[in-house]
């Protein structure tokens, strides 16, 4: 007992003296970034898993833009599912203080199959929609300034409000609902006489039942061009900016644990070194080697322990923060994360570490008790290195297809030796220009040994290159982000304005100096014929990634193409021309000259594509498909759009717009862009804290490497100063060979970063890349910064007057 207590306080005191505190906060920083990931994970795994079908109302959707026709109704019928069906269209809500362009979605008794859906009225919940009953969106209710039992028109309809909707189901991942929704019966469609002949209108069946039956019967129901079924697969598709956010995440987690893991490597390999002698002593005082054991486990547990209950309390802090873009996406209450990320975390950390510390405390146990007189190198065994295959397969299992970790690791392997190689060309290249004496001592020091100065050179640049990417996806992603609705986007749309007041209505946004767009001619019909062949899905691979197959479209024309339009192919004609988005043209394989063939209100029109556009759709800005010249369209009778911008001063336009064009209809979006604005708030903030914490990674790593650096060079100070090197010539040198590898590293690893960063942005993110000049500065005086904090730090202790330790050693 009493030797285990001193063993213990001897475990204590090494680590009060500051040799091993970056192992423990190295496995701190793998525990904390690992469990916080984990745990959020996990809660998104519990919430999808829950909600998947839930957001479906079903196990599987059949939509169709055409009415569910009896034979498939009999199809449906016969295969044994329990089935819903739904009905969707837009139209106008009328009351007497109001009114609104509303979503109408008219649902039958078993509605919803699956899912919650709350309906309020006073004190009552109901969760089913009855006949006769109109159930409004709290918008809805606002806006028309209507109360529970008062009537609202929906067509040719008088309907009683019976209350609100609190909650439906499909909708509680989608943070961006445009258009606020009003529930009626199916037995209330024909009533309200707003489906006719062109109308805009979904059908759907829903449908719950086994896997088999339900691919058997998509298999036994024929499929037009509209018609699509959706599962819990396809219906799964989140907003790019929360995949994103969820991709960087995932990436500057496994750099922060590269960096730490490193970290650990290095910090294990030097304790090694300063406790060769240490060892070396004890064994020829008669200490075995099971006492030594002993000995360096109780220090292992000791930091492992501290590290683990350090790490899991930072992880906690980080999970919440973490977790703040996706609040509005989560339920109340959260879903337990359970103990399995506290499992993955802990047992991650010590596969990292038994490789990072087996090794080197292995080769420090083996050490002979000769030491003592004469520094000897251990005996190899080579078995022992068969540690680091216990990390690496489960690297292998967890990543084996994230392509971004992939990439940044392959990018490590190749840039850690182009790196230091060219860091030495640089090097070499300085070492020819007129220098002081103190640089030419430096770079003569630094070139000693150009094996040795390329692996210190590519470390110390790999480190700096990884902390830059961290910073450079976030700065690109940020800057994409920010594009997402820009501060002078339109948030008002008005449509269906006929030709008749389109002059006036224009008039009235001018006269009160309303920033708008042009005025854009609407006709709506679908793209029939490609080359004179059917445009249908089956016949082009690729027209799954697109819609423009699948339903009709908003089709206009224009004397010249939207300046914020990009042409990435072709030259605008004048006439018997069509200009083509550039995703619709990739996914359909369109060309330059290719003819195609629409149908609208019954009529073909033919034109030859004459552009291809670059259209970015988060503008918010009025974009189309397909533009037209004016000569192919001109005989159509068509509806005028246009966007503009309101301000919360504008309210009373909105009203006096209303009353004075009333089958003009007006989205007002501001709402939906408030919430975009927010959550692009709360999403800048998560990834900056996880950025700060890389960054944190990355400065321990580089802090360790030049403090390892210098302690390595102890011994050589000390013997300058015997030989009779000046304190001050010796400061000098030692400033000018560390500066020279810093800003060296620097530019470097700056020049790395920017290759990885655009490959990771083109080919992860699939967002274009621009050169950050600014990076080229920052990024060599952080490194100077950085390297002046460590001598300064280290200096001091490192050369001293006192001789006599190398005359004794």
């Amino acid at each position: 007992m009493t030797l285990n207590r001193r063993l213990l306080n001897w475990s204590l005191d090494e680590i009060r003296q500051g040799q091993l505190w970056p192992i423990a906060v190295s496995m701190m920083l793998i525990v904390s970034c690992i469990f916080a990931l984990s745990a959020l994970a996990e809660r998104m795994e519990q919430v999808i898993v829950k909600q998947g079908k839930d957001a479906l109302t079903a196990d599987t959707v059949y939509i169709t833009a055409n009415p569910i026709n009896s034979e498939t109704q009999q199809l449906i019928t016969h295969a044994g599912l329990e089935t819903s069906f739904y009905t969707r269209f837009q139209t106008m809500a009328f009351s007497d203080n109001g009114m609104q362009l509303i979503t109408v979605k008219a649902v039958d008794d078993k509605f919803p199959l699956r899912g919650d859906f709350i309906l309020q009225s006073g004190e009552i919940q109901s969760h089913r929609v009855q006949p006769n009953e109109l159930w409004l969106d709290a918008r809805i209710i606002d806006r028309l300034g209507v109360k529970i039992g008062d009537s609202v028109s929906i067509g040719d309809a008088d309907l009683i409000v019976k209350g609100e909707v609190v909650y439906e189901p499909g909708v509680s991942f989608n943070p961006f609902q445009q258009m606020p929704s009003a529930y009626i019966h199916q037995d209330s469609v024909s009533s309200t006489g707003a489906i006719q002949l062109g109308s805009r209108v979904q059908f759907r069946a829903y449908m719950v039942g086994d896997d088999q039956t339900i691919e058997q019967l998509k298999s036994q129901i024929p499929m037009t061009p509209s018609d699509r079924w959706r599962d819990e697969n396809s219906s799964r598709r989140t907003n790019e900016i929360f995949s994103r956010t969820t991709q960087y995440l995932s990436l500057t987690v496994a750099i922060i644990i590269i960096m730490s893991a490193t970290t650990l490597v290095l910090t294990g390999q030097n304790y090694v070194q300063s406790r060769r002698q240490t060892v070396a002593m004890l064994k020829s005082l008669g200490a075995s080697r099971e006492w030594i054991v002993r000995w360096l486990s109780i220090q292992v547990l000791l930091l492992a322990g501290i590290a683990i209950v350090s790490g899991l309390a930072i992880g906690f802090g980080l999970e919440a923060l973490l977790r703040i873009p996706l609040k509005d996406l989560l339920p109340d209450p959260l879903p337990s994360f359970g103990v399995l990320p506290v499992v993955i975390a802990i047992l991650s950390s010590l596969l990292i570490a038994i490789p990072a510390l087996g090794i080197p405390l292995y080769r420090l146990m083996s050490v002979s008790s000769k030491e003592v007189f004469q520094n000897q190198e251990s005996s190899s065994h080579w078995g022992i290195y068969c540690l680091i295959l216990v990390p690496l397969i489960p690297l292998l299992v967890t990543y084996g297809d994230n392509t971004l970790v992939w990439l940044v690791l392959a990018g490590m392997l190749g840039l850690f030796a182009l790196l230091g190689l060219i860091s030495v060309l640089c090097t070499v290249m300085i070492s020819r220009l007129q220098l002081p004496i103190a640089f030419k001592l430096a770079i003569s020091r630094i070139l000693r040994s150009k094996s040795s100065t390329a692996l210190q050179y590519g470390a110390l640049a790999l480190s700096l290159m990884l902390l830059t990417t961290i910073w450079l996806v976030r700065t690109d992603l940020l800057q994409d982000w920010q594009r997402t609705l820009p501060d002078n986007a339109p948030n008002a749309f008005a449509f269906n304005i006929g030709d008749f007041d389109k002059a006036s209505y224009l008039h009235t946004l001018d006269s009160q100096n309303i920033q708008r767009s042009e005025a854009f001619p609407i006709a709506r019909g679908r793209l029939a014929k490609i080359n004179q062949q059917a445009a249908n899905v089956e016949n082009r691979p690729n027209a799954k990634d697109t819609d423009a197959l699948r339903r009709e479209l908003n089709f206009t024309f224009a004397d010249q193409l939207p300046t914020y339009n990009q042409v990435v192919a072709g030259q605008w004609t004048e006439t018997n021309g069509v200009s083509v988005e550039e995703e619709v043209a990739e996914a359909l394989d369109l060309q330059i000259g290719d003819s195609l063939t629409f149908t609208i209100n019954g009529q073909e029109f033919e034109a030859i594509i004459n552009t291809i556009r670059k259209v970015e759709w988060r503008d918010m800005k009025p974009n189309f498909y397909f533009i037209f010249t004016p000569d192919v369209l001109q005989s159509l009778s068509t509806t005028w759009l246009v966007s503009f911008r309101l301000e919360a001063a504008d309210d009373p336009l909105i009203s006096q717009l209303s009353r004075q064009y009333p089958t003009v209809s007006l989205m007002d979006i501001r709402a939906m862009g408030d919430k975009i604005q927010q959550l692009l708030t709360q999403i800048v903030w998560s990834i900056t804290v996880l950025a700060v914490l890389g960054v944190a990674a990355g400065l321990l790593l580089i802090f360790t490497l030049l403090r390892l650096s210098l302690t390595q060079r102890q011994q050589e100070f000390r013997l300058y100063r015997t030989l009779g090197a000046s304190r001050k010539r010796l400061l000098a040198t030692i400033w000018a060979e560390y500066g020279i590898m810093a800003l060296v590293a620097g530019i470097v690893a700056t020049m790395g970063a920017e290759l990885v960063v655009g490959s990771i942005m083109k080919f992860g993110f699939d967002l274009n890349w621009t050169w950050h000049l600014s990076t080229w500065l920052a990024v060599p005086l952080a490194a100077l910064f950085t390297l002046a904090i460590v001598l300064f730090s280290l200096l001091r202790q490192l050369v001293t007057n006192d001789t006599k330790t190398v005359m004794t050693q």
